[in-house]
């Protein structure tokens, strides 16, 4: 094993007393520290008051596999090496995690300093089922990629949680709505630990008309509910009838699914598809 220290450090999502002293310890005590943002990271050490001698490399998305092979020479040189993101835990939706896999492969001694994770603080503070979550990161802004999360998402029976632009918090909200119906609960969690925190819960159609009537800021976290087992219907004859009738009577195919999906607490994909079948 080589002689060096990799340490994933979680630094404070907001709140500069979230900072735990084994944080501002092994800051001060580092050889050298890789943060993805190296402005952030020094303002953070002169908010802490920290000595931190150690010189400061940036490790972000775009960089972290060229900058790997070096990063992995100082460890095996023994060095103690500390990787921060800009807020929260490295590695998740952050750089970090090929820095970990090659410090792996290298047999490098691996431990991380616990701390603020905006993903369990945002599940905790959103009053929705903790027992069975995923994680989903930032989705795709558009194409096959966001389509199939947003089908999958309708009939996802665990807590759902992902990253969001304050700047497409609407529109997302607006495309699960779509695709799931009103009456799923949610929450957007803004500004975790920060002066302006705020929690709005609701169903999904609230939450959408809470992002028309307001400037949507900050560091945004959603959270859905997952479809509960007993709301789970089978699409029938019924509904698939109901879904020719509004389409003879004018109704777009589209419109008429999900009228009728989110009536009868339907999955609108199984009804699609089951209402395509009728036609062929």
């Amino acid at each position: 094993m080589g002689g060096g220290q990799l340490i994933l450090a979680a630094t404070p999502l907001g709140n500069i007393l979230d900072a735990s002293l084994r944080l501002k310890q092994t800051l001060e005590q580092a050889d050298l520290i890789a943060a993805e943002d190296t402005r952030r990271a020094r303002r953070l050490f002169a908010d802490l008051e920290l000595d931190v001698k150690a010189p400061i490399i940036s490790l972000f998305e775009d960089n972290e596999i060229e900058r790997i092979p070096e990063i992995i020479e100082k460890l095996k040189n023994g060095a103690k090496v500390v990787v921060i993101s800009d807020a929260g835990t490295p590695a998740i939706s952050d750089p970090g995690y090929r820095l970990v896999n090659a410090a792996i492969d290298e047999k490098i001694l691996i431990t991380v300093i616990p701390g603020p994770s905006a993903v369990l603080s945002a599940l905790v503070l959103s009053g929705l089922p903790t027992d069975r979550f995923i994680f989903e990161g930032f989705i795709a802004k558009k194409g096959k990629e966001r389509t199939e999360f947003l089908n999958n998402l309708g009939n996802e029976n665990k807590t759902t949680i992902l990253f969001e632009s304050p700047r497409r918090t609407l529109q997302t909200l607006k495309d699960i709505q779509e695709t799931i119906g009103d009456d799923r609960k949610a929450a957007v969690v803004r500004e975790i630990s920060k002066t302006y925190e705020e929690v709005i819960r609701g169903t999904i159609k609230e939450l959408v008309n809470w992002a028309i009537d307001t400037e949507v800021l900050g560091e945004i976290t959603l959270v859905i509910a997952g479809l509960e087992t007993t709301a789970r219907k089978q699409v029938d004859e019924q509904a698939v009838k109901r879904v020719r009738q509004l389409v003879d009577a004018g109704s777009s195919f589209k419109d008429a699914v999900q009228e009728v999906s989110t009536q009868q607490g339907l999955s609108r994909r199984e009804l699609y598809e089951a209402s395509l079948r009728l036609d062929t």
